[in-house]
């Protein structure tokens, strides 16, 4: 492949394994997508993206992954795991991933959040959780002081504390959500305390719908 790439989709393949250095001398690469393919996790080896200091966007969708990888680049701006078989999210697993500001975690198997594992990404902007199994807001969305969109609908959240998207300080200044999507839960809107979205612009910046189980 040419050096001079600056986007490559290579879609629905049989594509199992990305080895050290794979992408070695692309250093124009912006955009990667490797969705569809039979990919887990241990298929990507440490330094296969060594040298592409430019890549920003890497979709994995429709794979075998059941973690998130910890081998991808540093400065990465958006990360789409969609589809795939990740059951739970770990402390260390965006530790690497500062500058995210779009993460993509829909329609996976994820059950257990660990506390503080979504802390190390404090540029975050919108974060997609749907079509899950959590059963609970996670702890740090109300910290991530830029974030905007959350899509948490169609999980198993049965209950809304009053501080689970903002701040318990008035002192702690956050941009507010355009957008927070709890329909499909086992929630029952009407015990949430209208002080849970006090930092949700507008009357239509929550949606609520009924559950069915």
């Amino acid at each position: 492949l040419p050096n001079s790439l600056v986007e490559l989709r290579i879609d629905d393949n049989k594509i199992k394994k990305i080895q050290k250095e794979a992408f070695k001398g692309m250093t124009f690469l912006h955009v990667l997508e490797i969705s569809g393919n039979p990919l887990d996790t241990t298929g990507i080896e440490p330094g296969a993206f060594d040298g592409v200091m430019r890549l920003i966007y890497i979709r994995i969708s429709q794979a075998k992954l059941t973690s998130v990888p910890k081998n991808l680049p540093p400065n990465l701006y958006e990360l789409y795991l969609d589809h795939n078989k990740i059951s739970s999210l770990e402390l260390e697993d965006f530790r690497r991933y500062k500058d995210l500001y779009r993460l993509d975690l829909s329609y996976n198997q994820i059950k257990d959040i660990e506390n503080g594992s979504l802390a190390y990404l404090p540029n975050l902007r919108q974060i997609h959780l749907e079509n899950n199994k959590v059963r609970k807001v996670p702890a740090a969305i109300k910290d991530l002081k830029y974030l905007q969109a959350v899509y948490l609908h169609n999980n198993d959240i049965s209950k809304i504390e009053a501080d689970d998207f903002c701040p318990k300080e008035s002192s702690i200044k956050k941009i507010l959500y355009s957008g927070i999507s709890l329909f499909g839960n086992p929630v029952k809107h009407w015990e949430i305390q209208p002080a849970s979205f006090r930092c949700v612009s507008g009357a239509y910046g929550v949606q609520f719908g009924n559950f069915r189980k």
